[in-house]
């Protein structure tokens, strides 16, 4: 095993497209999900500005923002968005399977992070990622390590199609018992979401300022409607400039791209019943015998939901986010009580089989980050 240098291994492809850019696919970093090998995502609407080409086989890292770790292998030739770096492997000196493993790995998002430059959006060159340093094993290791890394990917995958599945098969259970959002196929009549739910509910004056409450970050909530409520924090530290919610609260997360890759969940579990989190959440607050915190986070799961709630996002790039107004004035049908906790069981026993993927998945996580750091490190 010899310590090398990124770049003694692989290059930044310098490739621009000058004719049709039609017929490439095109990523952006919206489109690389963290931590996330595999991509997933891509816009084949051939509407951009971009030019910038990458093949089969590179390793899409996105440079700006380091420390969300976005960095996938790419499926086809394409396009992306010049706030990713296209990493190209040598084959004559590393295996190119094992290039991706070498780049998404926690070690070398630390030296990224530590190389970038920037306030607001810090951005990392190659002429720094190319000096990164790790251990490149013999050629057999290399195989045998990227054919195992390979296997509990594919096994991550599988999980996740298992865990999509369920969300699908929770909304099919809405629209059969309800209709799609927004229609009326019962006669209950349309109304307000605002009339459903309580829209950003105002923090108590009786909060115990001695207590500590649960605190959510970001990273903390899932796509898959999970929210980790295990960080707690003194209340002084967190009863300014965060988001104040309450137990079974609904938690929407209305930053890009967090919006459109469906962040949000029903917070339980909270400690002391309260919790404080970032402010790129919107919360719905259910109002009782009217309506149900898992009716209310289905509605917000929906497709529709959320591409409509694009098209009106203010801002610009990276911080683009959906106004309260949204919400306020989305059209619903409100179902009697009693279905809705009728659904909300469905949805409760939906969740228990969804947790123990989620804790499969996390298990097999770790399995890879370990191996990574012990053999690539």
């Amino acid at each position: 095993m010899s310590r090398i240098t990124l770049g003694d291994v692989a290059v930044e492809r310098h490739e621009h497209c000058k004719g049709d850019k039609s017929r490439y696919p095109v990523v952006a970093l919206e489109h690389l999900t963290p931590e996330e090998i595999t991509l997933t995502a891509w816009d084949e609407s051939g509407e951009n500005t971009f030019t910038k080409i990458f093949h089969k086989g590179d390793v899409l890292f996105g440079r700006r923002r380091a420390y969300l770790k976005k960095a996938a292998l790419a499926p086809f030739d394409g396009i992306c968005s010049g706030d990713i770096t296209v990493i190209e492997a040598k084959p004559d000196y590393i295996l190119p399977e094992i290039l991706p493993f070498v780049i998404q790995n926690d070690a070398f998002f630390d030296f990224a992070v530590g190389k970038s430059a920037g306030s607001l959006s810090p951005r990392v060159k190659w002429e720094y990622l190319k000096e990164y340093e790790f251990n490149l094993p013999s050629n057999e290791d290399q195989k045998n390590i990227s054919k195992i890394l390979w296997s509990v990917n594919d096994m991550l995958e599988a999980y996740k199609k298992l865990t999509a599945l369920t969300d699908e098969l929770v909304k099919a259970k809405f629209v059969e018992m309800f209709g799609e959002p927004g229609e009326d196929i019962h006669d209950w009549g349309l109304t307000k979401l605002s009339e459903c739910c309580e829209l950003n509910p105002k923090k108590p004056k009786d909060i115990f300022p001695n207590c500590s409450y649960s605190f959510v970050a970001i990273p903390s909530v899932s796509v898959n409607g999970i929210i980790d409520v295990s960080i707690s924090r003194p209340y002084h530290e967190i009863c300014n400039g965060y988001t104040y919610f309450a137990e079974n609260d609904v938690l929407f997360a209305k930053i890009t791209p967090c919006m459109e890759n469906g962040k949000g969940g029903v917070a339980v579990g909270l400690k002391n019943g309260i919790g404080f989190g970032s402010t790129e959440f919107h919360v719905l607050r259910p109002i009782k015998e009217k309506s149900d915190s898992y009716w209310l986070y289905i509605i917000t799961m929906f497709n529709k939901f959320r591409l409509d709630a694009a098209k009106i996002m203010t801002g610009t790039g990276g911080q683009r986010r959906v106004p309260i107004e949204y919400l306020s004035e989305y059209k619903i049908s409100l179902p009697p009580y009693e279905l809705q906790k009728q659904f909300a069981n469905f949805v409760r026993q939906s969740d228990k089989s969804k947790l123990e993927l989620e804790l499969t998945i996390t298990v097999a996580k770790a399995m890879m980050k370990k191996i990574i750091a012990e053999k690539l490190g």
